[in-house]
């Protein structure tokens, strides 16, 4: 911190303080694929936490089918990912979203001009023009629980997903090799609600492989 700079306490109406934007498809109950646009992911292993609203369209085909892909866009893609951000699966729209500005929409794939390619390992189709894609498998979920002077919980959930099969643009792969170029790939960022992508390189972890 630069010496005379005072802190001061803050209460954000938001805490996005810069987590990376994940698409995550699914299929409802007919078989409609849907893609829902979210930033409440991360990873340890091959397990990925996602962060979900209880009421979104997605968090119920999750819960119901058990299985998803998870498309993580690059910085270029973030017109395509705000075409949708104001779209739910969900018909009726649920009133708390409407009050926000939703609206439905069946086909995000058109609307976001997105292309579908089959999945391998599960049945919603990935997102092409993601540069990495993740086919999942649920294995837990948690309800949020409330805080102490609130009557009901938030309304989101956590979801423990197994990564089965991971697939990626082949200009962001180190040649011969099962790792990551990270000169190369940039995640998109949600930044309290504003879009970023990544910048230069400050340095390495003693454990980073290239």
């Amino acid at each position: 911190m630069p010496p005379g700079d005072a802190i001061i306490d803050i209460r954000p109406a938001i805490l996005y303080f810069g987590t990376p934007v994940a698409l995550i498809t699914t299929l409802d109950a007919r078989g409609r694929a849907n893609i829902t646009p979210m930033s409440s992911v991360w990873a340890l292993g091959d397990r990925l936490v996602l962060g979900l609203a209880a009421a979104s369209q997605g968090c119920a085909n999750l819960l119901d089918r058990r299985e998803g892909v998870v498309n993580l866009p690059g910085p270029d893609q973030w017109p395509a990912v705000e075409a949708i951000a104001a779209t739910t699966g969900r018909d009726p729209v649920p009133a708390y979203k409407k009050a926000m500005g939703y609206r439905h929409e069946r086909d995000k794939f058109a609307l976001g001009g997105f292309t579908r390619l089959p999945s391998d390992r599960v049945a919603p189709p990935r997102i092409a023009e993601c540069p990495l894609q993740l086919e999942v498998r649920v294995l837990r979920s948690y309800e949020a629980a409330p805080d102490v002077d609130d009557e009901a919980p938030p309304g989101f959930l956590t979801i423990e997903a197994r990564v089965e099969k991971v697939h990626a643009h082949e200009d962001i792969v180190v040649p011969g090799t099962q790792r990551i170029r990270t000169d190369r790939w940039s995640p998109l960022l949600y930044v309290f609600r504003h879009y970023f992508g990544t910048g230069e390189r400050f340095g390495r972890n003693f454990r980073a492989e290239d």
